[in-house]
């Protein structure tokens, strides 16, 4: 019997390998003859670098960069196993978590680190980038990250400006005559889950701009900048971004990838589970089991698990999903080719006990499901 385990993290808990190697560590109770392949994934938004080091072998990177608000930090991005592959979660330099709640202000907060996570992996000679989008403090455009990558913003006088959300306002022309070389020279994979763009009221300012602090006031002056922003982006690079499907993913970050690189923008789980060959560890498989800390509603919307089923229906492979809870609606994953979902919290607990317990939890909710699925 061929089992393959590819489980996203349970957020705060367990990391996708600890999650497989739980399950398989209760699967094993009653199968200790079966095959067991594990593939730790993500849905290239947070835990992705970890997922992907796991599942190739490869290792953290850590480098001194600037926050969103311009102070030096520790930050880290991900080598994988082939030594020319770097994955960078933009969230890692100018991620919402680097700032307090009560001090948040995305008119002045700029994505420079990630530009210097860049450079940092160019340094090493990678020539592949894999970058996670999302979560971001910043409603730059990704002006920031292209500072850092060597671009120039001038006002109409023609004097520099350091770009943030509110500056993009004053920006008349880009130079990105001196931006680093080896862009060009790498394969960049952008993982990107949702179709915003980059102004209006889908936009990045109007759509994403409240969870990061910003009024209406606020919006409505970020939402005219990233407008002045696609304007002149259009006019330098000669590429549509204002309306660009993904343009304002990560505060408009989007709209960088595409109108000064040629990176390609993909749904995060099918990106990752493409990098991990998964659907090549299916074949010949028995069962697959796959999971993520909560199911709802919302994961049958590019959510790890049900990546991971379409690809085992391929094969018509029996399903089952774990987590540490389901919330409303979760039943429309059955629909998405997942047949069973379960949860490991046995009893009545507080959210800290869930998290402590969570590995024993899993490890006994696996035993039991192939206890079940023996009777099949």
């Amino acid at each position: 019997m061929k089992i393959v385990i590819a489980p996203d993290s349970f957020k705060e808990s367990l990391t996708a390998l600890e999650v497989s190697q739980a399950i398989k560590t209760g699967l094993a109770r009653v199968w200790p003859d079966a095959e067991y392949v594990s593939v730790p994934i993500a849905d290239g938004g947070e835990g992705t670098v970890q997922a992907l080091i796991d599942a190739t072998g490869g290792k953290k990177v850590y480098t001194e960069v600037r926050d969103p608000r311009g102070n030096p930090i520790q930050a880290c991005y991900g080598v994988l196993g082939d030594s020319t592959t770097a994955v960078i979660e933009v969230a890692e330099a100018c991620g919402l978590h680097r700032i307090p709640l009560d001090q948040r202000d995305t008119k002045y907060t700029s994505s420079y680190g990630v530009g210097q996570l860049i450079l940092n992996a160019l340094d090493l000679g990678v020539n592949r980038l894999i970058i996670g989008l999302g979560g971001t403090a910043t409603t730059d455009g990704g002006s920031g990250m292209l500072a850092a990558l060597g671009g120039k913003f001038l006002d109409i006088e023609g004097e520099q400006i350091t770009p943030c959300g509110e500056a993009l306002l004053k920006v008349h022309q880009i130079d990105v005559s001196k931006l680093d070389s080896r862009l060009s020279q790498c394969e960049i994979l952008v993982a990107c889950d949702v179709d915003n763009p980059l102004c209006g009221d889908m936009g990045a300012a109007a759509f994403f701009g409240p969870q990061k602090g910003a009024t209406s006031e606020d919006i409505a002056i970020l939402d005219k900048a990233l407008l002045q922003f696609g304007k002149v982006t259009e006019k330098t690079s000669v590429r549509p971004v204002i309306n660009a499907k993904g343009a304002g993913a990560a505060g408009g970050m989007g709209a960088a990838w595409l109108g000064y690189t040629h990176a390609q923008l993909k749904p995060g789980v099918e990106l990752v589970l493409q990098i991990v060959e998964l659907e090549d560890q299916l074949l010949d498989a028995d069962l697959v089991i796959t999971g993520e800390g909560k199911i709802d509603k919302q994961t049958i919307h590019g959510k790890a698990p049900v990546g991971v089923a379409k690809l085992a229906k391929k094969h018509d492979i029996p399903v089952i999903a774990v987590a540490g809870c389901t919330n409303d609606g979760y039943q429309s994953v059955y629909d998405s080719g997942i047949d069973a979902v379960f949860t490991c919290v046995p009893r009545a607990m507080n959210l800290d006990d869930a998290f402590a317990e969570a590995e024993t939890n899993l490890t006994n909710l696996a035993e039991n499901i192939a206890r079940m699925y023996q009777l099949y």
